[in-house]
């Protein structure tokens, strides 16, 4: 792997090329929150194609925060940043109050940022809680999670009304072949760039068999200026603050999650301090987000993936990235070439992205004890009450929506079992203070 604090002598195309590969493989989960809440509130096109300028130009943003860092701000890790899935519901919630509207969304989003900054030190503390078997649970659950992600995107992506048809689910296995044989066979560049290659030869594919529209290319303008407050100013609302505010602390533990699994891929012990600098580049990204007019932020598990597939851990390349999502969205016709990759192809390469993801925590669950019984017991339990929402959406329908950021994310369910479980079985043992003695010793001896 290529050190994470340096370029390792990359040059400008090799940057672009590996930034592209980042920007493609999160783009869908980028656009999908406009896309998605645009539907919900009924706005006009136009509106929802700002939104997704918007998005991709915040993201950029937040992502060069988040890898650059400024003072205590940034965990300078290879971090890609997108909206969080988790915003969507109160957001709809928000949006769909005549008092509210757009206006009300931006302006609780401004105010969970500034939220989550505050708190940052506070979620810090949590890292206690963190021994390998809860790390290795939850990196588990996030791989495993996105395995459903996978396999819509490789049937067509739900609301195609061909969903599964074996032309699709073919192009999905030919990408996943064609990663499969860069990786056994090639070396260096190529290799790093499997992904991307990947991506390329099932976009051809596709437009060879007549699978690629890029209908929306002409009518979508060459520039679009992004300007802060473009919908008016934000207005704020306690009750709607007070719901995206509990979304920034499920978004921090969420992260939690991630940003453990990136630091075991990169090989870099996370200490107290780096957490804490992640959750304020949330928080500033989140205000950030707000300000241009769109969504909470938090890091993307499919990113984490792919620096784990490919081996390439300079966090300048996701610099590279996020300068390319700005670019993407000041430029709409760009953003609408990327947007045209069928979903089929991103299909091939999540199956190798997510399980990569899900085998990080099996990497890390080898560190654990695993012959005491209480730890099995900690991962059986935490895996199976986290897949609930995955292998059965409709399971809490009828519990209060107001739980739903909860009970709906495989990730949280799983952490909050696994902390508890952890907590029950084993307190605050060696396990844990051995973890924290390891990154206080690991960060001295880099500092």
């Amino acid at each position: 792997m290529r050190n994470i604090n340096t370029l390792g002598g990359m040059k400008t195309p090799t940057l672009l090329l590996l930034g592209a590969q980042h920007v493609m493989v999160m783009y869908a989960g980028a656009i999908a929150i406009p896309l998605v809440l645009g539907a919900s509130l009924g706005l006009p096109k136009d509106q929802v194609a700002f939104l997704i300028s918007a998005d991709l130009f915040a993201c950029g943003i937040a992502t060069v925060i988040q890898c650059v860092g400024f003072g205590g701000v940034g965990i300078r890790l290879p971090v890609m940043m997108g909206v969080t899935f988790t915003a969507i519901g109160p957001m709809v919630a928000i949006g769909s109050d005549p008092q509210a509207g757009l206006a009300g969304v931006f302006g609780a989003t401004i105010a969970a940022g500034f939220f989550g900054v505050l708190v940052a030190p506070l979620v810090g503390k949590m890292l206690k809680f963190f021994p390998p078997v809860v790390t290795g649970t939850e990196i588990l659950a996030v791989g495993l999670s996105l395995m459903g992600v996978a396999a819509a995107w490789s049937a067509g992506g739900y609301g195609n009304p061909n969903f599964g048809s074996p032309l699709y689910l073919s192009i999905a296995g030919l990408v996943l072949l064609l990663v499969l044989a860069l990786v056994r066979f090639t070396n260096g560049f190529l290799n790093n760039i499997a992904i991307l290659l990947g991506l390329l030869g099932g976009f051809i594919v596709s437009s060879a068999l007549g699978l690629v529209s890029l209908d929306d290319l002409n009518d979508a303008p060459l520039f679009g200026l992004i300007l802060p407050f473009h919908f008016g100013l934000p207005k704020f609302n306690f009750w709607a603050v007070a719901a995206m505010c509990v979304v920034m602390l499920v978004t921090f533990i969420e992260s939690t999650g991630m940003f453990l699994a990136l630091g075991e891929i990169v090989e870099k012990p996370l200490s107290e301090e780096d957490l804490v600098r992640g959750f304020r580049a949330d928080g500033v990204g989140t205000v950030i987000g707000g300000v241009f007019n769109t969504f909470p932020y938090t890091s993307y598990a499919q990113n984490v993936g792919l620096v784990s597939v490919t081996g390439v851990k300079s966090r300048w390349v996701c610099v590279t990235a996020g300068v390319i999502l700005m670019v993407l969205g000041l430029f709409p016709k760009m953003a609408v070439l990327v947007a045209s990759i069928p979903p089929f192809v991103l299909g091939g390469v999540g199956i190798v992205m997510f399980g990569m993801v899900a085998a990080s925590g099996i990497k890390v669950l080898e560190r654990a004890d695993l012959k005491k019984v209480h730890n099995m017991y900690v991962v059986a339990v935490s895996i199976g009450l986290g897949m609930i929402p995955v292998v059965s959406p409709q399971f809490f329908s009828k519990f209060p929506r107001d739980l739903a950021p909860v009970l709906e994310s495989p990730i949280l369910l799983t952490a909050i079992s696994a902390i508890l479980l952890n907590l029950l079985f084993n307190g605050l043992g060696d396990d844990g203070a051995a973890r924290i003695e390891l990154m206080k010793v690991s960060r001295e001896a880099e500092l």
